[in-house]
Parts: structure tokens; sequence; C-alpha cells
């Protein structure tokens, strides 16, 4: 999580980025995995500003998800995706906007895609850090579980990719 090459941006500090007005503004709202297994909140919205828009949904990870946490490196890296070493005061994750989806009326993200396990066995990060392309790539490789998935010629290429189109219904007018 470096600062060099950063492609990734917190909403909150571009000027002139905001929710679009006929999309919901997530933040603070709860983010429960394919089973409705409560994971964290959505702290923040991560945007790509070559791709113009958000790509991420920062999580705060529920506690108990990091409490009951799986061994790390559990299965041997030369049996594919593997579990990562999470340290003390990682509690923060991304989720791909194209990996889930929003129930408006109970004011909920859920994912379609993740369950509980794995997102309690995916690399953390802290709070305030935004993540480099290294941890994106293999975020991704981790939940869909495909060792095979590269960075494409360019970082924004990566961008076209299912799971960063977003999957957010655009909200009815009242």
């Amino acid at each position: 999580m470096t600062e060099t090459n950063k492609n990734l941006f917190n909403l909150d500090e571009l000027s002139g980025y905001k929710v679009a007005e006929d999309y919901s503004d997530v933040r603070g709202w709860d983010v429960k995995d394919t089973n409705n297994r409560t994971i964290g909140k959505v702290e923040h919205l991560l945007v790509n500003k070559i791709a113009e828009r958000v790509v991420y949904l920062d999580v705060e990870v529920d506690e108990e998800l990091i409490e009951n946490g799986n061994d790390t490196y559990e299965t041997p890296v030369s049996d594919g995706v593997h579990q990562f070493l999470n340290k003390d005061g990682e509690n923060h994750l991304i989720i791909p906007i194209g990996m889930a989806f929003i129930d408006d009326k109970n004011k909920q993200v859920i994912t379609n895609q993740i369950d509980r396990s794995t997102f309690s066995r995916a690399k953390r990060f802290r709070k305030g850090d935004v993540p480099d392309f290294d941890y994106e790539l293999n975020l991704v490789r981790h939940y869909k579980g495909d060792n095979t998935i590269s960075g494409s010629n360019t970082v924004n290429e990566f961008y076209n990719r299912e799971e960063f189109k977003n999957s957010f219904p655009r909200r009815e007018r009242e």
C-alpha cells in the first residue's frame, strides 16, 4: 500500500467527484455476504480517476469476522489461491463494485458472489491506507478463486473486467 503509482482515491478526497444524483450513497450501510451474514459496513468509496468511476467499496470489517478468521496459509501456495497473513489493526477490505448489489429498502449492500469464509481469509489493510494494484489483483484472484487473473497491459484495463461493472441499480425517483 504505497503512494507511488497510486491509482485508487477515496471519493471524499477528490474535488469535483460525488455520488451521482440517481444513485444511493451506500457509505455507512451494512455489507452482507451471499448467505446474508454481516461482513461489515461500507466506510468509503474508492475511485479510479482514469476510469472516472467508483470501482471498490472500502469496508470496515465486522470484529466477529476478524476474530473468527481461519489460520493463515492453511492451503499450500502450490494448490492455488491461499489465505493471507493479517496483522493487528488491519480491519478493512475492498469489494469490487460489480460483485455487489444494493438493497435500497433495507439500506444494505449484498455480495452475490462472496461468502463469509472467503472474506475471513481475505487480506485486509489499515483504515486510511489505500490499496496498491498488487493488493487489488491478489484480492480479486482470492474472491474469484482464480489464479489466472492477470493485470492486463495496463492497470486501467483491469477495471474493464466484469467485477468492476456497476451493478448498482439506479434509484427510482420519488
